[in-house]
């Protein structure tokens, strides 16, 4: 495109580069038009004139640069002005090149050829940095969607051992979810928390089956065995190989040291499957963790766990209504409960009970 308020100007220049070869041109007269044009057509190089009417060269220069999509466009500047701090101001605004007026047409067609090489460069390089970040984005998608079926899987395997749709856990994943952003969490939490907490029983993988699966009462020996099993969720979360295999099968207490390897999310979904029994008033179990002593990752999930156990139907039992399992929230306020947590999970109960129809069980309760 060659932008000059001089018609002569712009045919001479016009003629010289269709000698060499050139035959694809924008000319204007009009500079106030000039950016659109630009925008328009968007030519690969811009021979631009700077003093001119209505709008000069060096406006039109900065609102090029001004536009993400121009900051590389190479802009060769056509002027008789030779003050220095006309070129310095060209060049700070990012002006490719210099021309001369009248401009030498031995030099015209090379700086341009020049500039044309510098802007197939820079397409190439924009090219190549658009397809690898399109591989990323791919690539970060399918890491993302392995996760979560890895997560969902892992936690099914051991819900199934006591539930025949495993949807417990996606409910119980998507309540925490929705409880942490009603607490105002950062986004990278939330999704966690969301996800983590669908290991919150992974631990029954390690309860036996005549204890897991009894439908009588349970005797106080075994549910000494079913409290153990939250300390096995940590371990058994926890990525590892080789030696820490053998370790982690002759030394389960040093399960909590071995939390510090592995990533965020497992760290946190140990977290939550040690803690999610705890009580706010320290009556809990396996430690007996007290109000904010309780990681807020379990306190969340204490609540999102119990609100599905009463609204859920179980072979030993049927569902509450849900305004009976509203009911006996409230009143286990500050007892099993944060009352922060319990205000965050009514002020989510519209999306819970989305969440709860969209992943309801389809089983036939029958009497214990």
């Amino acid at each position: 495109m060659i932008v000059d308020d001089e018609i002569a100007n712009v045919l001479v220049a016009k003629k010289h580069l269709e000698q060499a070869g050139y035959s694809s041109f924008e000319m204007t007269t009009d500079s106030s038009v000039a950016l659109n044009l630009i925008c328009a057509n968007r030519p690969d190089v811009v021979l631009l004139d700077i003093n001119m009417p209505e709008v000069d060269g060096i406006t039109i220069l900065r609102q090029l640069r001004e536009r993400a999509e121009f900051r590389h466009l190479p802009v060769l500047i056509l002027t008789a002005n030779s003050e220095a701090e006309v070129k310095l101001k060209c060049l700070d605004l990012g002006a490719t090149d210099f021309l001369v007026k009248p401009v030498d047409p031995m030099e015209l067609a090379p700086r341009v050829r020049n500039a044309l090489l510098t802007k197939s460069f820079q397409d190439q390089l924009q090219k190549h940095a658009s397809q690898l970040e399109e591989k990323v984005q791919q690539r970060t998608q399918d890491l993302e969607r392995s996760r979560r079926e890895v997560i969902y899987c892992l936690a099914r395997a051991a819900e199934l051992r006591d539930n025949d749709t495993g949807n417990h856990v996606i409910r119980v994943g998507r309540f925490a979810g929705l409880i942490a952003d009603q607490l105002d969490l950062p986004n990278w939490y939330v999704e966690d928390v969301e996800l983590a907490a669908q290991l919150h029983d992974v631990g029954k993988i390690a309860v036996p089956d005549a204890i897991l699966l009894k439908p009588g009462r349970i005797e106080p020996e075994e549910f000494e065995l079913i409290k153990n099993h939250l300390r096995k969720d940590g371990p058994s979360i926890e990525p590892h190989c080789g030696d820490d295999v053998q370790t982690m099968r002759k030394h389960v207490e040093i399960g909590s040291k071995m939390l510090q390897d592995g990533s965020s999310l497992m760290r946190l979904a140990a977290s939550i499957a040690m803690t999610h029994h705890e009580n706010f008033d320290g009556s809990g179990y396996p430690m007996g963790l007290a109000g904010e002593a309780i990681p807020l990752e379990g306190r969340i999930t204490a609540v999102a766990d119990a609100y599905d156990a009463l609204a859920s139907d179980r072979s030993y039992k049927q569902a509450l209504p849900r305004a009976t399992c509203f009911e006996i929230l409230e009143q286990q306020r500050g007892k099993h409960f944060d009352p922060a947590v319990l205000d965050a999970f009514f002020r989510a109960s519209r999306d819970i009970v989305q969440v709860q129809v969209e992943f309801m069980d389809f089983c036939t309760p029958t009497p214990a």
